[in-house]
């Protein structure tokens, strides 16, 4: 007969094993690679001793991790939310020498890591977090959680092109791209704005629908991830998430957000 000693999945929790360089980008110290750099050059000790392997497996709450000879320890989670300004790359080196989206951030913050990117061209709202596990579920694809998009195009958005987006298009390397909704916000004589949400995205998946059907992306702001709304924030500004926002977010997770955000001022 078999026997069933308490609560199995606290067991497997207490009893799992991570990476050397994982162990340390969960506790906050900095990136995964980061970390692999700094035990490559003998700069880590696990349980006193040097350890140049990032795939050691570490009991994390039980081993011992120092750095240049300072313990690690667990920081306290942080989300972020910056409004990151056009010409920014989401990065924490460039080898170009372009500015990155950490130059923005306020001194004195534990090492941070963007949730998801935004390309150098784009705007908008961008959550940089230190509990890398928050962050996989905000952008995995399974959990089909709501970004919304204002865009601007060098032409006024008729039916034929606001179905296309959403009925979706093949592009040339073979991606099948498509959009959870789109609506036209506002239109000049010449130009027009778009609200367009994914609920899964792909890289450059907005501008590349678009250029595939021959219509120039002006600018392209995300202004929400679910119910967290871009808001007033000001332009290369930060603010930390309350915890009503944070648990908002969490619950989102389950089920897409389908209200509108606010239009761009």
């Amino acid at each position: 007969m078999k026997r069933t000693f308490g609560n199995k999945k606290v067991q497997a929790s207490q009893l799992k094993r991570v990476g050397l360089a994982r162990a340390i980008s969960k506790l906050g110290y900095c990136s995964r690679s980061r970390a692999g750099e700094l035990i490559a050059a003998g700069r880590v000790k696990w349980n006193g001793a040097v350890r140049r392997d990032p795939e050691t497996p570490v009991h994390l709450g039980k081993d011992r991790i120092e750095i240049d000879g300072q313990p690690v320890a667990r920081t306290s989670k942080i989300y972020l939310a910056l409004n990151k300004p056009r010409g920014v790359v989401t990065t924490a080196a460039d080898e170009k020498g372009r500015e990155t989206v950490y130059s923005l951030l306020p001194e004195n913050l534990p090492w941070l890591a963007p949730v998801g990117r935004l390309d150098k061209a784009s705007e908008g709202l961008l959550l940089l977090t230190n509990d890398s596990e928050w962050a996989a579920r905000i952008t995995a694809p399974e959990r089909h959680l709501d970004k919304t998009y204002h865009v601007q195009i060098n032409s006024v958005a008729d039916e034929a092109l606001l179905k296309a987006l959403q009925n979706g298009i093949r592009t040339s390397d073979g991606d099948f791209l498509r959009v959870r909704n789109v609506r036209m916000l506002r239109h000049g004589e010449q130009n027009s704005w778009l609200e367009i949400i994914l609920d899964a995205g792909k890289n450059r998946h907005i501008r590349r629908m678009l250029e595939h059907l021959n219509v120039e992306v002006l600018r392209l702001l995300r202004v929400a991830i679910g119910p967290l709304a871009l808001g007033d924030l000001p332009k290369g500004a930060t603010r930390l998430l309350d915890k009503e926002e944070k648990q908002a977010l969490d619950r989102a997770m389950g089920a897409p957000n389908h209200a509108p955000a606010p239009s761009v001022r």
